[in-house]
């Protein structure tokens, strides 16, 4: 298996794939047809220097990765809204109206994009990084050492994280999603392993992938543990700072593992990523072919596999 770089996420009836400086976002439209969008994308960090440096380059990506999802996110909901009453509105405007009215669509979108960006961190640096930390307060009378303090708020954090792995793939509205991200992850294996990419192909890949974003939320929460060890003080608030500040850092170097994972079939490695492959058994779930073509359509949009796999295998 050879590394492509290519990697996607599922959004709303359909994939988004992005390659380099390119991200498609392909979706199945209400009336069965396919529509893939192509959009460029600047990263957070343009200064090339700076992106060739491990941890720095993986706190942009990690950021950029956020980005990119909400607004495929948001662009694949637009299918699902009410478009009637969207088309009555635009033929009864005149140009200046339609112009004005796109003008102010692009900076309520730009706003709930930052915003959301934003509550997304917030939420996840709460539940993941302090609730797990106040929860294990609570056992500081009777355990007396920071070391085991610091294992017992590791485990929360995984119990957390299974939990809510859990609970989301048992929620019916979810598996459709879940089932693209199936799609994605196959499609990917299917050029990686040197398959043509059509239909028959992705469906019998496997739906398992060392760069997947279920791994990288494993990595986190395994590394944060090791970090979480060094902390030492009596302070509750410096505590929660140096777990805050922690964030970037923990994210940065679970990225340079997921990166190092998807570049080498070292036995070592592959045993570490076992435990992030065996939980994307409940984010994936077994795409059917009409998923598949969406796949397809996002990726060829993007990626020149054909000419890939002719330099790479």
């Amino acid at each position: 298996m050879k590394y492509s770089g290519i990697g996607g996420q599922a959004v709303m009836e359909g994939i988004m794939m992005r390659n380099g400086d390119r991200y498609s976002v392909g979706v199945r439209r209400p009336d069965g047809e396919i529509e893939v969008k192509v959009e460029p994308y600047r990263g957070v960090l343009t200064n090339q220097t700076l992106m060739k440096i491990p941890i720095i380059r993986g706190v942009a990506a990690f950021v950029d990765s956020l980005v990119i999802g909400i607004r495929s996110l948001m662009y694949s909901a637009t299918f699902y809204d009410d478009e009637e009453e969207e088309k009555r509105k635009a033929e009864s405007m005149t140009r200046e109206e339609k112009e004005a009215y796109d003008a102010k669509k692009a900076r309520e979108d730009k706003a709930f994009l930052t915003g959301t960006l934003f509550f997304s961190i917030v939420l996840a640096v709460a539940v993941f990084m302090v609730l797990p930390y106040f929860l294990t307060t609570l056992l500081e009378r009777a355990v007396s050492t920071r070391w085991v303090l610091n294992l017992f708020e590791s485990v929360i954090r995984v119990v957390i994280f299974l939990g809510y792995l859990f609970l989301v793939s048992r929620a019916k509205d979810i598996q459709r999603t879940f089932e693209y991200h199936g799609a994605e992850h196959k499609c990917i294996n299917c050029i990686e392993h040197g398959l043509e990419l059509n239909v028959e192909n992705v469906l019998k890949s496997s739906r398992e992938h060392k760069r997947c974003g279920t791994s990288f939320l494993f990595f986190v929460i395994i590394v944060s543990a090791v970090f979480l060890m060094f902390i030492q003080t009596d302070s509750h608030v410096l505590r929660i700072v140096y777990r805050i500040l922690l964030v970037p850092v923990i994210a940065g170097v679970s990225y340079e593992i997921i990166r190092l994972a998807g570049k080498s079939d070292n036995f070592f490695v592959n045993l570490l990523s076992m435990p992030g492959l065996a939980l994307q058994r409940l984010t994936t779930k077994e795409p059917d072919e009409s998923e598949a073509e969406v796949a397809i359509s996002a990726v060829e949009a993007v990626f020149d596999w054909k000419a890939w796999q002719a330099e790479n295998l």
